[in-house]
């Protein structure tokens, strides 16, 4: 095994995407010479290493069908991807983000499932522009996307206490250990200079063709499980020591919800867990985890590249070896911990330093301003004026936080005058609902999500009301395609778009994100869904016992059992 670059000491029987890493100097290919070209894209080599730096290249598939009508082409957009590790947001990084959107973007910014900014709509002419505005905002791309660690997610509530601090001060570290060392982003984007001797540069943690596939990383709290961790290639839980600080981390591998749509032998996964480890060697069962995943995970077949495919094919035991001989040392026996809890951190919450922080609801992540509703600009009016720390939370909410006691009136009422709704005025299935972006500018999407699910979820909302479920929590997560990015395999329902207005509907996943949900129903018109969920919602409350969620009813009962009770035929229609 070849532990520069993982490709088993031979080029044989690897992917184009392989070889387009290992000819592009260690992330550098042709990017600066096509920046440079007055043409709408980059070549197909050059996107993909882009996304190393945070960028998507993608066409506005809304204007295709008129660019095709007149004679063009596709209308290439970029998709421009900040990485934030812990969603941790300066006012300054906020603005710049803002002004980004406002200068170079369609307008609007995209608050992610992993506690990223995405700006849309940036045109290549304009990217260079936009990345060093970024950059000038102390912030980065680099490592938004790409066959590399992406952004460290962690909880982001600003609650000041010791196990927090603490962890916080690891992920500083953690993040500084996986970030790539090539010096490509800022040649590129930053100072225009490229280095000489590239080629010769070290690459330690990831070789010259990086890893299989794209790796994530959380890193929950034993009472707090608002990242959805068991999501994660790397899932770390932080345990509480008896004197309130970091015990340590509960370590587990191998989740992923990445799948294609009839492919059986791709699936959702979560994750496993591996062992624990006290707080001095975390950093390094972390890059040992990164490197086994390096030299072992499928570089021939990119379906299968995930770190999950690599446990399900070799066991659990054998990774544990691999990683141990990595680190140098054994890891400790697992320490379970009793059920974790999800807070998703809305509201007014008390900081220990006296101040508060405000957990603000953002509708699927989008802050945008619409017709009597007009997020973007109340928010970008509360931090020019109060200065908050923001952080960005893994519902694709927004908490600004530092307040002091007599700032509240102020954000709400900046937030009413803006038509914005508290978060106490939320309904329960608004307030736990989320989607991807898909269409138009998602190039694997093949049903709505973002543009679909408001609609949706009021109807739902209405059922549950009627049916007196309204202060049930109930996850609800939709996409517009199987490969997850909203997390639908772990809501309690999850609707998984196939094609143009038809979704899966999966049930029995647990509010708290441990547990994979099972299909429902297949291919459900769009407007269909409401009445196909609301016998099953009225069963749940004539038949849950006390205290029983949702989820949890469903998979008690059995998915396949509920199916077969409720009539559901194999297109989703009750017979």
């Amino acid at each position: 095994m070849c532990t520069t670059c993982g490709c088993n000491g031979t080029d044989q029987g690897l992917s184009r995407i392989e070889h387009i890493k290992a000819a592009s100097n260690h992330l550098r290919g042709t990017i600066r010479e096509e920046l440079e070209q007055d043409t709408p894209a980059f070549t197909e080599e050059a996107a993909q290493i882009l996304k190393f730096h945070g960028v998507y290249q993608q066409d506005d598939r809304d204007r295709r069908r008129a660019a095709r009508a007149s004679g063009g082409g596709k209308h290439y957009v970029m998709m421009v991807r900040t990485r934030i590790p812990g969603g941790r947001v300066s006012p300054e990084g906020y603005l710049a983000h803002d002004e980004i959107a406002e200068r170079w973007g369609n307008g609007t910014i995209r608050v992610t499932t992993r506690q990223d900014f995405q700006l849309h709509g940036v045109l290549k002419r304009d990217l260079r522009t936009a990345i060093r505005a970024i950059n000038q905002a102390l912030m980065t791309t680099l490592g938004g996307c790409g066959d590399q660690e992406r952004n460290v997610m962690c909880c982001p509530a600003p609650l000041g206490d010791r196990l927090r601090e603490e962890v916080r001060v690891f992920l500083r570290e953690l993040v500084g250990a996986l970030t790539p060392a090539t010096r490509a982003y800022h040649e590129i984007w930053i100072d225009d200079q490229l280095v000489a001797s590239g080629r010769e540069e070290a690459e330690p943690l990831y070789g010259d063709r990086y890893l299989p596939r794209k790796f994530k990383t959380g890193i929950a709290l034993e009472d707090d499980n608002c990242v959805d961790v068991y999501a994660n290639d790397l899932a770390l839980i932080a345990l509480r020591s008896p004197e309130g600080g970091l015990a340590g981390f509960d370590v587990l591998v191998g989740g992923g919800l990445g799948r294609t749509a009839n492919k059986p032998d791709t699936f959702p996964a979560v994750a496993v867990p591996l062992g624990f480890v006290p707080p001095e060697e975390a950093v390094e069962v972390c890059r040992a985890v990164v490197m086994t995943q390096r030299d072992f995970g499928n570089r021939s077949d990119r379906r299968h590249a995930r770190l999950k495919y690599l446990l399900h094919e070799r066991g659990i035991d054998w990774f544990r070896r691999q990683v141990e001989e990595r680190a140098g040392f054994p890891l400790q026996e697992f320490r379970p911990v009793r059920r974790i809890a999800l807070d998703d951190h809305l509201g007014w919450h008390e900081q220990r330093d006296g101040r508060y922080f405000y957990g603000l609801y953002v509708e699927n992540g989008r802050i945008a301003d619409g017709a009597g509703h007009r997020l973007r600009t109340a928010l970008r009016r509360l931090v020019h004026e109060l200065r908050p720390t923001l952080y960005l939370t893994p519902q694709q909410n927004v908490i600004l936080a530092g307040l002091e006691p007599e700032a509240r009136r102020e954000v709400e009422g900046t937030l009413r005058a803006h038509g914005v709704p508290l978060t106490e005025e939320l309904p329960n299935a608004l307030r736990h609902a989320m989607a991807c972006p898909a269409l138009p500018t998602c190039g694997l999407a093949v049903a709505e999500s973002e543009r679909a699910l408001p609609g949706l979820i009021r109807r739902v909302q209405a059922i549950v009301a009627e049916l007196g479920l309204e202060d049930e929590r109930i996850s609800y997560r939709m996409t517009g395609c199987p490969n997850g990015c909203a997390r639908p395999y772990l809501g309690d329902v999850g609707l998984v778009g196939t094609t143009l207005g038809k979704y899966d509907v999966f049930l029995g996943g647990d509010f708290e994100g441990t547990r994979l949900n099972r299909l429902f129903a297949r291919n459900v018109p769009l407007e269909e869904i409401p009445r196909l969920l609301r016998p099953v919602l009225a069963a749940f409350r004539d038949e849950r016992g006390p205290g029983e969620r949702f989820g949890d009813w469903c998979h008690r009962v059995g998915v396949e059992a509920l199916a077969e009770r409720f009539a559901v035929s194999p297109s989703g229609r009750r017979s």
